[in-house]
């Protein structure tokens, strides 16, 4: 009969080994695992001690049964803390194992030491084997006790404290615990047989339970498995010396030249890969914010993220995370291209704006310029004047005038006589010299320039172009040696843009004629700007102004008036 028994708990036991094998996926618990190979060897050890006949027989089963008695309740006690997420640290997992080995250790000395079994023996009809324990039985009974109570004390604490841990999982954990620790201490030899390996098969059954339910409990697990499932998303990997792990199908589909790498082989082996796949690794690897490509093959756009291959403790290589990214591609262009649209409209709307913002300016400045007693066309002239001026200081590159610099100056140059608009008819368009009371009267334009250019440009978004307009206004008569108007600024306190003014403006009054003078020669016109140089002008621009004449002579000649 115990034959039947114990041959029928193996029996069961194996089979339940079996389905769990067919359940295993390798997110499941370690410990889990051993204690599916442990039970069953403890049942093949409990039915081969009970077909024993000899000594010799009885010990060989007594040390297979033993495997489960002493390490069942370790590798329980390490699932319980994982499952609960209760982390042990390092050193107390290997004083655990290096206790049990010691215990085990002193297991394999039976018949040939008393130090765990200090006698045996069968009885005379060879059914029956008497033993009496040594003190290291002790050891393993006090060992298996300190293993459950910490184990219960887990199980306890987790229950009452840790509401991200199922309740039902760690009723089911109580369970096997409570039925093993009694039927080990309180089952033995009822009637006639032993209970833990019924406690045993119970406890494999529970555990069946615990990892079906482990698939729906680990988030993260589950959640990697549906979107491998899925097929949505492929996966290539590599470790650090470039050479191929491994895909999945989605990754072979996207990408068929997988077909030709052999795993644990260089991809360098594929040209394909090499020229690929090598270079994105190596860029990502000199600057790990380069972590993402977009592959075009056929009419579909891929998004690829690399990243570190992680085994849990450390970096093991790179991965390769596929998606299809068409659409998001597609409507990235369809934003580009309005944009790109829209930005487009904007300029032209803009330059139309400017355009318009130019022409009132310059007829502004012509309204005024037809109230002075010139011939007409300064404006057009003196603003030729500072585009060819601005021309040649930008060819000799050694005064630093930025582009924005140099398009603001000639537009502001029409600008320059606004102020004219506030002085008397009588003064602006008298055809002789001026009295010194008159000439004080036609000084004032200068200021009431820069307030008129204030008050027009006063709102717009352009800070510096409207700086430098009331500079060309304000300033424009000013002269390098301080006897200028209206501030009598003396040399660089006059800005750039006004001394520049002040060259094209009177060189076009000399060359110009007008109701009250003829037109002088540009040899003449060239000695007094030339003199003028460290007095009336800036110094430092005589070179440009020199560069400047023969363009200068040549557009007054086919613009002559």
């Amino acid at each position: 009969m115990p034959e039947i028994y114990y041959g029928t708990l193996l029996c069961i036991s194996v089979v339940l080994a079996f389905i769990y094998a067919y359940m295993w996926h390798k997110h499941f618990e370690t410990h889990i695992t051993l204690l599916f190979i442990i039970l069953p060897l403890s049942d093949l050890g409990y039915f081969l001690g009970a077909q024993a006949q000899d000594t010799d027989t009885a010990v060989m089963a007594m040390k297979i049964t033993y495997i489960g008695g002493i390490f069942s309740p370790l590798m329980i006690m390490l699932m319980v803390f994982s499952l609960c997420e209760i982390k042990l640290s390092r050193l107390f997992k290997i004083a655990a194992f290096v206790l049990c080995g010691g215990v085990y250790s002193s297991v394999l000395t039976i018949g040939s030491s008393d130090i765990f079994y200090s006698y045996m023996h069968f009885d005379e009809q060879g059914h029956h084997l008497y033993r009496e324990y040594g003190f290291m039985h002790t050891v393993f009974q006090v060992t298996v006790i300190i293993m459950f109570a910490i184990s219960l004390a887990a199980i306890v604490y987790s229950y009452l404290k840790k509401n991200q841990v199922s309740r039902k999982m760690l009723m089911l954990l109580f369970f096997p615990e409570i039925i093993g620790f009694v039927s080990y201490f309180f089952g033995r030899n009822f009637f006639g047989v032993e209970l833990t390996p019924v406690s045993y098969d119970l406890a494999m059954i529970v555990y069946l339970v615990i990892v079906y339910k482990m698939c729906l409990y680990d988030v993260s697990d589950s959640a990697i498995d549906s979107l491998v499932e899925t097929g949505d998303t492929g996966f290539i990997s590599f470790d650090f010396g470039y050479n191929y792990l491994g895909s999945n199908e989605t990754a072979k589909s996207i990408f068929p030249q997988l077909a030709g790498l052999t795993v644990d082989k260089s991809i360098d082996r594929n040209d394909f890969f090499k020229s690929h796949a090598r270079v994105w690794l190596d860029e990502f690897k000199d600057n790990n914010s380069k972590n993402e490509v977009l592959f075009n093959r056929k009419d579909k756009t891929f998004l690829i993220n690399i990243k570190y291959l992680f085994d849990g403790r450390r970096n093991r290589g790179y991965q390769f995370f596929i998606t299809d990214d068409t659409k998001n591609q597609q409507y990235i262009r369809l934003i580009n291209n309005f944009n790109s649209q829209l930005r487009s409209e904007v300029e032209q709307k803009t330059d139309h704006i400017q355009k318009m913002h130019d022409n009132l300016i310059l007829s502004m400045g012509t309204m005024v310029e037809s109230r002075d007693n010139s011939t007409g066309g300064h404006i057009r002239r003196t603003s030729e004047v500072v585009r060819i001026l601005i021309d040649e200081i930008k060819k000799s590159g050694e005064l630093p005038l930025d582009d924005k610099f140099c398009k603001d100056i000639i537009k502001a140059a029409p600008m320059h006589d606004l102020g004219k608009i506030a002085v008397d008819d009588s003064i602006l368009r008298k055809p002789g010299r001026f009295t010194d009371e008159e000439y004080d009267k036609m000084k004032v334009h200068a200021a009431e320039g820069a307030r008129i250019v204030h008050e027009i440009l006063k709102d717009t978004d352009d800070e510096q172009f409207k700086v430098l307009a009331e500079n060309v206004a304000h300033f424009h008569h000013e002269r390098v040696d301080g006897s200028g108007y209206p501030e009598g600024l003396k040399g660089d306190e006059i800005p750039i843009e006004a001394r520049i003014m002040a060259i094209a403006d009177v060189y076009d009054a000399l060359v110009s004629k007008r109701v009250y003078k003829e037109r002088m020669s540009f040899e003449q016109a060239d000695k007094i700007i030339t003199e003028g140089m460290g007095k009336h002008f800036d110094k430092a621009l005589e070179p440009y102004y020199a560069a400047a004449r023969p363009r200068l002579e040549e557009y007054y000649r086919e613009n002559d008036s």
